[in-house]
């Protein structure tokens, strides 16, 4: 995590050195990335940069977590287009959501398919942060299924939410290896995983086999 110093940070000079750090990994692996190059163009001295961060390494972790916290807040824009909405027929329109954000924001997305597919040497910390936000995520969305009536009451949510986020956390996994795409163009500019028809109709697929496992829609 960043030291308080960098919050202290006038915002457009805190925005900024983001920007630039975003570029920078995002354009080159995890080993070759220079902090050296950030701070050249940013404009501070590389003195000033480790007031901010505490090396190369919290700094890339810290783009991870943004890329996670940017996704949830570009979500919460978004309004579900029925007020009471399903489970299931939730978790489609937030997935159309969630394309929709690799197409505004390709950047981000190199990183975090850089962060499995490069170098990154740090992978488990990476995951552990990939597993909170799911388990945020999950623990709403069982919310949601409770309150709805159309998850199973018998449901157990421990075992719930091992099997929400196992689908979610390898999902892209999962595509990548079903598609046959070339995991060197996930690292490559604008890498839209998502994005393609073909993706769209495993993940309903998936949403079925979930949907008749832990819903009611089915049950007599």
């Amino acid at each position: 995590m960043p030291k308080p110093t960098f919050f202290n940070l006038p915002d457009d000079k805190r925005e900024h050195i983001l920007t630039l750090a975003i570029d920078e990994f995002a354009q080159n692996s995890y080993q070759s990335a220079s902090i050296s190059r950030i701070v050249k163009q940013a404009g501070i001295a590389k003195g000033s940069f480790y007031q901010y961060f505490e090396d190369k390494k919290d700094l890339y972790l810290y783009l991870i977590q943004l890329a996670g916290e940017q996704k949830a807040a570009f979500f919460n824009r978004f309004t579900p287009p029925k007020e009471s909405m399903g489970t299931f027929e939730f978790l489609r329109w937030a997935f159309s959501i969630r394309v929709q954000f690799e197409v505004e924001n390709p950047k981000l997305n190199q990183i975090a398919y850089k962060a499995f597919f490069d170098d990154a040497p740090f992978i488990k910390d990476v995951l552990k942060e990939g597993e909170r936000q799911a388990d945020v995520f999950t623990q709403d969305l069982l919310a949601r299924g409770s309150a709805s009536g159309d998850l199973d009451p018998n449901l157990d949510p421990q075992l719930a939410t091992f099997i929400f986020n196992s689908v979610f956390l390898h999902l892209g996994e999962y595509l990548i290896k079903r598609l046959e795409i070339p995991t060197e163009s996930l690292t490559q500019e604008r890498p839209l995983l998502f994005d393609q028809p073909e993706a769209d109709q495993l993940f309903n697929g998936i949403m079925d086999i979930l949907e008749q496992g832990m819903g009611t829609k089915n049950r007599s």
